[in-house]
């Protein structure tokens, strides 16, 4: 409707601008009869190149201009004298006087506008002026100028532009409802017969969309849709096998991945268990050397009160070690939950205080974080922070000789970024002094199955799985390492968001 009116409309201006220019142009050409019919009336008025007295030249200037209904009329000598002035409602004689002028200067007619009105779209013009040299036998004997109104004009304009108007709105209402019929009947009624059949599909019918009769767009349409539904249909089940097939294979692929992390611990396990085998067999010397002085009858009912006493110590000794040792072997749910790593790290250190492997490493810890509560397994945590372990005293061991093996382990919370969420991070770094990784193996130290040890020593999972773990907990792992210079294993993990709150609270 609105292009359609707009169309109207510019019909319309383009219209009234043609008959504007038309009636004018009309106006113009009688003006300029009239001159021409004036000049001729007043050729025979001269006598010897001489004119006649002024009043001759009023009385038949005078009696042509009632006719003509023309506005205002002048006629000047050749010295610019008025000898004939005659304009209604005070007509400025100065403005026809300077145009007259030009015209006998220029020896041409002149037109001219004068005044204002209102027209049809905006102020017009209100007077046409026109002025013209007057000659006789050649001769420029002064000017000739006449004032044309032109609100007669503007008036017809304005009857026509109402006439106009009034066939534009019929035309208009006339055609809109035409279109909008055709337009309801060929493009919106086939569009709601095809929302409600979409709306109303349940995916148990071949066809639902439209069965057009006619060869149209629409019908085009309904046909390419219902062969595409058919096709759909028809892939459906074997879409629900693939998805049943994708479970299946994606629950085989998890069980998978936690039973080679449970491997990788249960090996990590089997190591340390060598060493507390070793660290129990002095408790046991002492219960048995405690048991074997009980049994004499000589000794006082004191010191049996205080073998039994140092018998129970080490028994309960020997107890703590084989619970953390089972704690550690225990396998992990996998279930999410709020952490504390330095209680984690705390926990591990106590263990690794029965190992030899760890006779040439000190293990220094560096706790600089405020907030250390991150959401994780705690068994795959303690995972991954023992095997770190193990491979920073492994690589110091491989040190012929070294005897100052050091392994700091820092946390902090000033330097972690931020995760792409904007959610605080933990950073964790377990930086040891040993001999560091080349540079061609930094690129596949998280690999599967990559190890630089000897065959036996290690099963190549351990930096893999704890990629896997760190990754699976919305984490991040690097390593950063020199050679000759020692390797920092540097975490990011996720902060919890609770403790961070309560943090910023306190």
């Amino acid at each position: 409707i609105f292009l359609l009116g707009i169309s109207m409309f510019l019909v319309n201006v383009v219209l009234i601008m043609l008959v504007q220019k038309s009636l004018l142009n009309s106006e113009t050409g009688r003006g300029a009869l009239f001159l021409s019919s004036l000049e001729y009336r007043l050729s025979g008025e001269t006598e010897g190149n001489r004119l006649f007295k002024s009043q001759v030249i009023q009385t038949k200037t005078a009696s042509f201009l009632s006719d003509s209904g023309m506005s205002a009329l002048m006629v000047v000598n050749e010295d610019q004298e008025t000898l004939f002035l005659d304009a209604e409602g005070g007509f400025p004689e100065r403005e026809m006087k300077w145009v007259t002028r030009n015209a006998v200067r220029t020896e041409r007619q002149i037109q001219h506008h004068y005044g204002s009105t209102w027209g049809i779209f905006w102020t017009k013009p209100e007077y046409l002026i026109l002025a013209a040299p007057w000659r006789v036998e050649g001769r420029i004997l002064g000017g000739l100028c006449v004032a044309l109104p032109l609100r007669g004009i503007y008036e017809q304009l304005r009857y026509f532009q109402q006439i106009l108007t009034v066939y534009i709105l019929i035309n208009t209402l006339i055609f809109t409802l035409i279109g909008l019929y055709r337009l309801s009947k060929t493009t919106v009624k086939p569009l709601h017969n095809l929302l409600e059949r979409a709306e109303g599909y349940q995916g148990d019918g071949d066809i639902f969309f439209l069965d057009e009769k006619r060869e149209n767009e629409f019908s085009q349409l309904s046909r390419a849709l219902n062969r595409m539904l058919y096709r759909i249909s028809i892939g459906k089940e074997e879409l629900r096998a693939t998805v049943r097939s994708l479970e299946k294979a994606n629950r085989e692929l998890k069980k998978a991945q936690n039973d080679i992390i449970n491997a990788e611990k249960l090996a990590s396990v089997g190591r340390l268990t060598a060493g507390i085998a070793h660290e129990i067999g002095n408790p046991v010397a002492i219960v048995t050397g405690y048991l074997d002085l009980l049994k004499r009858e000589d000794i006082p009912e004191t010191d049996k009160q205080e073998f039994i006493h140092r018998t129970e110590a080490e028994i309960n000794r020997i107890s703590r070690i084989i619970k953390q040792l089972l704690d550690f072997a225990k396998p992990s749910d996998g279930d999410l939950q709020p952490v504390s790593v330095h209680q984690v790290l705390q926990e591990i250190l106590e263990v690794f205080k029965y190992q030899p492997f760890l006779s040439k490493t000190a293990l220094k810890l560096d706790l600089n974080a405020a907030s250390d509560t991150v959401r994780a397994d705690p068994g795959q945590l303690q995972q991954v922070f023992l095997n770190l372990i193990i491979n920073a005293a492994d690589a110091i061991n491989a040190i012929p000789g070294k005897a100052d093996g050091e392994l700091r382990i820092e946390t902090e919370n000033g330097s972690a970024r931020a995760d792409a969420e904007g959610n605080p991070l933990l950073k964790v770094q377990f930086a040891d002094n040993g001999p560091g990784i080349s540079s061609e193996h930094m690129v596949t130290i998280f690999d599967p199955f990559f190890t630089t040890k000897e065959p036996g020593q290690g099963t190549g999972l351990g930096l893999s799985v704890c990629f896997t773990i760190i990754e699976a907990i919305g984490g991040k792992i690097k390593a950063v390492s020199e050679e000759g210079k020692g390797t920092a294993m540097i975490l990011h993990l996720p902060l919890h968001t609770g403790d961070v709150h309560a943090h910023e609270s306190r």
